[in-house]
């Protein structure tokens, strides 16, 4: 296979799963106009036009359709099989492109990489810190770690802990206000309402127990955030009561900046995971990370960490 095959092939392939010549620029760290030179090479040598251009949009041919449907997952294995060659017998290196959900990356992931780094001093965590819904595949990402991507075809998701969400109030706005002592109290208090970044829908305070009860609770909303962490700031000031994710609430309630309130009440969140293409040979960067996550007892202890019951 020649070299110029091989770039021809990860232009063609950067350029359909982003459906941007300039995004794969950025995802292969050239020029859009090398990338667009490529392509074009590549059409050339297969006498097919495999993108329809516009100044506007990108968009694959039908003979562009199926070569892609038929080279995606194959050329992602040949691609990691010629780094590893090129690496050396397969030694884990070179850039780990992360994307991680901002609070959670930067407060309990970040912190278990000190032994990775150590023992794989030839890996470079390039790490992307966002609450949005990244699409791994076309933006180029070896993994991601957060709640509640969505899990399309050819991706993996890994369950690396359970997360509950708890209400909370500061202590200055119970003071002013009272304290709920039941899930009806609630609809006689302010709230910060969370919109989701995925539906753009409102989040609803659906509420559980341990018995099994569940219930819908009504608040008086006093302003609608989109982040997490913003919530929880919001609640520390005293504008209302929220339902907060663990992971988001435990450092407040650890310093006594919030208080939870209806401890007998919960709601349930989708769980941390990690998330990794599910093509059989994956490079031996991105398993190597993997089994480091996966494995570090700090990840592991995340499971009672950001449950209710703790």
């Amino acid at each position: 296979m020649t070299s110029e095959l091989t770039t021809h092939l990860d232009a063609f392939v950067a350029s359909a799963d982003a459906t941007s010549f300039s995004a794969a620029a950025r995802r292969l760290g050239i020029t859009p106009a090398a990338v667009s030179k490529s392509v074009a090479r590549l059409e050339s040598g297969l006498g097919v036009r495999l993108f329809q251009r516009s100044t506007r949009s990108l968009s694959l041919t039908e003979e562009g359709e199926r070569l892609y449907r038929q080279v995606r997952h194959a050329w992602s294995d040949i691609s990691a099989s010629l780094a590893q060659l090129q690496q050396g017998s397969g030694k884990p290196a070179g850039t780990l492109k992360i994307s991680l959900a901002t609070a959670v990356g930067r407060r309990y992931i970040l912190p278990t990489l000190d032994t990775f780094l150590q023992r794989y001093p030839d890996i470079v965590p390039d790490l992307h810190f966002d609450n949005r819904q990244v699409d791994l595949i076309a933006e180029g990402f070896d993994v991601a770690i957060g709640g509640g991507l969505e899990l399309a075809e050819g991706l993996i998701a890994r369950e690396l802990a359970p997360v509950h969400v708890i209400l909370a109030a500061s202590p200055a706005y119970l003071a002013q206000r009272g304290v709920p002592v039941e899930p009806a109290d609630l609809a006689r208090h302010n709230g910060l309402l969370r919109r989701s970044i995925a539906s753009s829908r409102l989040v609803a305070w659906r509420l559980n127990n341990s018995a099994g009860d569940e219930v819908v609770a009504n608040i008086r909303p006093v302003a609608v955030l989109d982040d997490p962490e913003a919530m929880a700031e919001g609640v520390a000031r005293g504008f209302g009561i929220a339902m907060l994710p663990m992971p988001h609430a435990l450092p407040l309630l650890e310093r006594g900046d919030i208080v939870r309130i209806l401890p007998a009440w919960f709601g349930v969140s989708r769980a941390l995971s990690i998330y990794y293409s599910s093509r059989k040979q994956l490079p031996a960067k991105v398993r190597v990370f993997i089994d480091h996550i996966v494995n570090d007892p700090r990840v592991r202890a995340f499971g009672e960490q950001f449950t209710a019951n703790n």
